[in-house]
């Protein structure tokens, strides 16, 4: 009876972690992409060095508690006992020697995996692929993806090819979101009038889920985006369709896609705004220093350096002028 009572009681503990755990997906421990199986690595390692001591730790507590119970005339009973050197030497010595590895691990993980540092994908001697440039700009309650080179631009769709470097830059244009492809790696927050960065790289096609990490008002738990990793060919494809919208973003298309949406679905715009992402940074800029950031940050145009050029010789000529003038004068 009793036997039964204790399988049933096993079984019933079974089906609730099951339920419990059933909605879950372990993405981040099946990464597709360098910097998500490096972090895999790094979670592991780090995980197991702890264990060296919670385990022990949770075993002799379990042992002591049996051992020294108050039915047990066979134990020991020293109530004058308080110290131990070895006892000492263990739980100072194996603790500070784990913090040690640790701390190495860390040191060369935080170098490693840099948000910031380009990857290095190129097979043998042959140079990689050229990375892919993404401007992202965490929206309420959705994510614009602007391809600055393909001059497209998409919402709540990301799309690049397998085994290509991805050059992520971030900002928001609303309170502060976390920029997060799981299977991928690498959370990286969005901040207005900030700019972050991340780069990414993903081994093996697929559709792989996007989300905001960082709690930012009512629609937050719908901000999602599907990462589509294909070939090169499907990516051209992708971007042939995307340019075929007849929807441009514009300025006035920005402000209204700007507006407050829930459960925004995909859209794709043909055309965009060259200085739309850097328009974005400025808004949240102190406008006192007389240079905007999208001075700072963008590269001019072969028509801005042709529209600038006159005003510049303009300028040259007056100071020129005013140089001259006293020394005709005297």
């Amino acid at each position: 009876m009793k036997n039964t009572q204790r399988t049933r009681l096993r079984a019933a503990v079974t089906l609730a972690f099951a339920a419990f755990l059933g909605g879950c997906r372990m993405t981040v421990l099946d990464p597709k992409g360098q910097v998500g199986a490096d972090e895999k690595t790094l979670i592991i390692v780090a995980t197991l060095l702890m264990l060296l001591v919670v385990l022990p730790v949770i075993g002799m507590t379990l042992y002591f508690a049996w051992k020294y119970r108050a039915s047990n005339t066979q134990a020991t009973y020293a109530p004058n006992w308080s110290h131990s050197n070895r006892i000492e030497a263990a739980v100072w010595g194996v603790p500070c020697a784990i913090i040690l590895v640790l701390a190495v691990i860390t040191w060369k993980t935080s170098h490693s995996l840099d948000p910031f540092k380009p990857l290095d994908v190129a097979e043998g001697a042959a140079a990689g692929p050229k990375p892919i440039e993404v401007e992202v700009v965490a929206l309420d309650w959705k994510w614009l993806f602007i391809y600055p080179e393909q001059h497209v631009a998409s919402v709540n769709e990301l799309a690049f090819p397998a085994g290509t470097p991805v050059h992520f830059k971030i900002t928001s244009d609303s309170v502060m979101n976390a920029f997060f492809i799981p299977q991928l790696g690498s959370q990286v927050y969005a901040m207005a009038g900030m700019q972050t960065h991340v780069n990414l790289v993903a081994d093996t096609p697929g559709a792989y889920q996007g989300m905001s990490a960082n709690f930012s008002g009512p629609g937050f738990s719908d901000m999602k985006f599907t990462a589509k990793v294909t070939s090169q060919a499907d990516f051209d494809a992708w971007v042939k369709a995307a340019q075929a919208s007849r929807r441009p973003l514009s300025f006035d298309a920005y402000n209204e896609l700007s507006k407050p949406s829930e459960k925004a679905g995909v859209a794709y715009y043909g055309s965009v705004e060259p200085v739309l992402y850097a328009t974005v940074l400025d808004k949240y800029m102190d406008k006192t220093s007389g240079q905007t950031l999208a001075q700072k940050l963008c590269l001019p145009t072969k028509q801005t350096v042709a529209q600038s050029t006159p005003a510049r010789n303009a300028v040259a000529i007056n100071a020129t002028s005013r140089t001259a003038a006293p020394a005709a004068t005297e």
